[in-house]
């Protein structure tokens, strides 16, 4: 199979014995292959029958000062492994139009990034093309925010695969999965603040009866419910049940799904501020079930703006609590409770005690703007909501990364890909970005709907205990592959992070 793999690579030299054919040809230096480059190649093999991919050698990298590529033949390697890819060029000396010139392609395809491109070997490989009669391309991928089930199914094989590469980036970032577990000993030293919105999230199970005799609907018998905690408090929970020691602010209505939350919170010893607002409801979602598959969601909920007294409250609470912990993390479901002024607080008092921020804002059916976490140290955005918020529906995921850690100021950034796992970005001291991508680890997934609160979670406790950025993360694709497996936002413990981790090992 490997020696399958080297016959896809070429080098110019070879091309310049032997003639071939070439509809599509691309460029860049792929250095670590994630989802968007894998929606940047499925775009360019649509425009023809053969694949060629330029690859730019590390000779010109090292010209230009990069020292953080993997080799030329290693980066080959990856791409040849791709069945949608039919040959890999390494171009010595970089020169677009010549290579171009030979291989007479009818597409040249690059990156939305490169549209606007000064880059003199940009410029001439597109006149190359056009004397050509060639078509230049400027394009990312298509974006799909969620895989079809009919292209997406789960089977050992794919998750076998992910889990090597899973292994992979921790080999890469030497982080040796057998001392993670020793490692998260440390959870009980580190203290956090989880403020955000309290919801109760009821689970319904039904029975499918058959279509009704009145209107085109099926009818459903219902058959059991049971409750659980949502919303920021699955989040604080799930900091406690990994062994951290967690307060919680949030605002709750005077009623009855009020009283089980206080209850559970008071159950898993979580300090809280549970401020009463008379005029909202407890958020509460009621997800109607058939077996695993849900069939409706109905929400109970009111998204005004809070009263300047509960404001207030909120404040005082945050100021009280804030020289007490090593890290306030907001999770914000934009019902009204993160103000501008309470976020403005938070971001004062993370300064005054030298405390780390984490962030995360969902907004799958309400409407809010990530690039407001500004100077974090970790925001954890969905692609669909960095690109509302960057008004971008164009430009590939890596492009999206870069204009949001440098509109944000942030440290890190998870992408959050959905079945695609997440890439995870973090700037160095010198302003570089690093990145990996974490695929998605579950063999089961029953239930997504807590899988970004055990992300979140997971990797700002894993961050306030000590853990490298890296590190966190991988803690993080294990709690969320786990999350996934049970219907219901359960809670994931040590001892299921431990197994897990040794079976990976």
């Amino acid at each position: 199979m490997m020696d399958n793999y080297k016959n896809k690579i070429k080098y110019m030299s070879d091309l310049k014995i032997k003639k071939i054919d070439h509809d599509v040809v691309c460029y860049g230096h792929f250095n670590l292959l994630h989802p968007g480059h894998i929606r940047f190649l499925q775009f360019c093999k649509k425009k023809g029958s053969s694949l060629t991919i330029l690859l730019i050698s590390d000779s010109e990298l090292n010209k230009n000062g990069h020292n953080d590529f993997f080799p030329e033949l290693d980066r080959a390697m990856g791409l040849a492994s791709l069945g949608i890819v039919d040959r890999v060029i390494i171009s010595e000396d970089n020169n677009i139009s010549s290579t171009l010139n030979l291989l007479k392609p009818k597409f040249f395809v690059l990156g939305k990034e490169f549209e606007n491109s000064t880059n003199i070997q940009i410029i001439n490989a597109s006149n190359k093309m056009r004397e050509l009669g060639g078509d230049v391309i400027f394009h990312s991928g298509d974006t799909n925010y969620y895989k079809s089930e009919l292209t997406n199914n789960v089977n050992e094989l794919s998750i076998d695969n992910n889990i090597n590469l899973f292994k992979e980036v921790c080999k890469r970032q030497k982080i040796v999965i057998s001392d993670l577990a020793k490692k998260t000993l440390s959870f009980k030293n580190a203290n956090l603040l989880v403020i955000g919105d309290t919801i109760i999230d009821q689970y319904i199970a039904c029975d499918a009866l058959g279509m009704s005799a009145e209107a085109p609907i099926v009818v459903y018998r219902e058959l059991e419910t049971k409750e659980f905690l949502g919303g920021a408090a699955i989040v604080a929970l799930q900091i406690r049940t990994l062994g951290g020691q967690c307060h919680y602010i949030s605002i709750l209505g005077n009623d009855d799904n009020a009283n089980y939350a206080i209850s559970k919170l008071n159950e898993e010893r979580i300090y809280h501020k549970l401020i009463s607002d008379d005029s909202r409801p407890t958020t509460f979602k009621m997800r109607y079930m058939v077996q695993h598959q849900k069939v409706c969601r109905v929400s109970r909920l009111a998204e005004h703006n809070l009263s300047k007294q509960i404001e207030n409250k909120v404040i005082s609470s945050i100021i009280d609590i804030a020289p007490k912990v090593r890290g306030i993390l907001v999770s914000d479901f934009v019902y009204g409770l993160i103000t501008p002024k309470i976020l403005d607080t938070i971001v004062s008092e993370a300064k005054k005690n030298n405390i780390s921020l984490f962030g995360d804002l969902q907004c799958s059916s309400q409407v809010g703007n990530v690039t407001k976490f500004e100077g974090f140290d970790l925001i954890c955005p969905t692609e669909r909501e960095a690109r509302v918020s960057l008004n971008n529906k164009d430009d590939g995921i890596e492009q999206l990364a870069y204009q949001l850690i440098k509109k944000t100021s942030s440290k890190n950034i998870l992408m959050k890909l959905g079945a695609s796992g997440f890439i995870a970005y973090s700037k160095n001291k010198n302003g570089k970005l690093t990145r990996e991508h974490f695929p998605a680890l579950s063999k089961n997934p029953v239930d997504v709907t807590g899988a970004g609160d055990s992300l979140i979670a997971s990797v700002s406790l894993a961050l306030s205990a000590g853990f490298n950025f890296m590190e966190s993360c991988a803690i993080g694709a294990s709690i969320a592959s786990l999350a996934v497996e049970t219907v219901g936002n359960k809670p994931v413990s040590k001892e299921r992070l431990d197994t897990f981790l040794e079976k990976i090992k």
